[in-house]
């Protein structure tokens, strides 16, 4: 890289950073204010409070960061080169012999390489922090009791409950679907109380410990192997991946899980949700695609008229970028409605706008 590659590098970090705090600060003052209430609930003293606001927007930023990455790259991208237009700094590199097109390549790989730290962001970090992710901001512990679902396990059962409780892995009101037997159909069994044991050393660990259960007993011939009789209305069942997370978990939760997570999602019998599993991981592939596209659409149109005002560009700019990802969310509420496959809901916005990127590019007066 030379000393001029060095300076836009720079430059494009710098304007990266700068829209990066303010958009992020104006979100924390917006919310922090809108929410206060919210955050003084079950908190006690002004310390816990605090604690509690810094947790919240610090796992916040991180989310907040995943989901503006490419808006903000652009922004980065757009005033650096707009204060090279004001600057006059372009025009005596044009007169020197180097080309637009030379001038704009350290920003177009400090583009790259935040787009790429995006991706690692969105596959390293927000899976890690997704059970802090889904708390309330008066719930920082996780004590509130959460509304339980249905879920099939790989052993064939079907598990269902009413309230969740996170501190003991405890839910009221559960409902077991035991598969065929030898000598009936499926087997149902309700119990006031079931706990999750996470996996472990010890011999019952790694299942469901049913409590009041009804009926108190089953027949050895109607009892499946993944069902163990403790006592009179008590039952010890043997899951796979059915665990407390499972069935408590957001309605949204495949958002914060990895490209590798939904793909082994997309390999389960369970059809359930099918299309938006399949639709996010179509989407996770052509993300950084889509953002590299914006940026070199947004850089095109800046550029193609350089006598045009800068504000004039700027906003131009900015009304591509709102075309642009109503386009994606159009295409991918269509995939999720079933109106198009998941792999051309994801792909669509690359076969449209991936040929006007690189014309208006080329389209770059020199």
């Amino acid at each position: 890289m030379t000393i001029l590659d060095r300076m836009l590098f720079v430059s494009f970090v710098r304007a990266f950073l700068i829209c990066l705090i303010s958009t992020l600060s104006l979100y924390v003052v917006v919310d922090l204010f809108t929410n206060l209430d919210d955050f003084a609930n079950n908190s006690n003293g002004f310390a816990a409070i605090l604690e509690n606001i810094v947790r919240y927007y610090g796992y916040r930023s991180i989310q907040y960061i995943d989901r503006l990455a490419e808006a903000i790259v652009l922004l980065a991208a757009m005033f650096t080169v707009a204060w090279m237009q004001r600057n006059n700094e372009l025009l005596p590199l044009l007169s020197a012999g180097v080309s637009t097109k030379r001038v704009l390549r350290p920003i177009l790989f400090g583009s790259c390489l935040l787009l790429a730290i995006s991706v690692l962001n969105a596959e390293l970090v927000i899976p890690r922090i997704a059970n802090v992710l889904t708390l309330d901001r008066d719930d920082p512990e996780g004590s509130r009791d959460l509304l339980a679902s249905g879920v099939f396990d790989a052993n064939g059962c079907h598990l269902e409950g009413i309230i969740g409780n996170r501190k003991d892995l405890s839910i009221k009101g559960f409902y077991v679907t035991l598969p065929d037997t030898q000598t009936s159909g499926m087997v149902h069994l309700s119990a006031t109380s079931a706990r999750y044991l996470p996996p472990g050393p010890e011999a019952r660990t790694g299942g469901w410990l049913l409590m009041g259960t009804t009926p108190e007993e089953l027949e050895p011939a109607n009892r499946p192997t993944m069902l163990e009789l403790i006592d009179s209305g008590r039952y010890f069942l043997r899951v796979n991946d059915a665990d407390f997370e499972a069935l408590t978990r957001n309605p949204k939760w495949y958002l914060f899980a990895s490209t590798a997570h939904l793909y082994e999602l997309l390999q389960n019998t369970d059809g359930r949700r099918q299309n938006q599993l399949a639709v996010t991981f179509h989407m996770r592939l052509t993300r950084p695609i889509i953002g590299f596209l914006l940026v070199v659409m947004g850089l095109a149109i800046i550029l193609r008229d350089q006598t045009r005002h800068v504000f004039i560009s700027a906003g131009l700019c900015l009304v591509m970028c709102a075309v642009f990802y109503g386009v994606v969310f159009a295409c991918k509420f269509m995939g999720n409605a079933d109106y198009l496959p998941p792999a051309l809901a994801a792909w669509l916005p690359v076969l449209i706008f991936g040929p006007l990127a690189f014309a208006l590019y080329d389209a770059i007066h020199t």
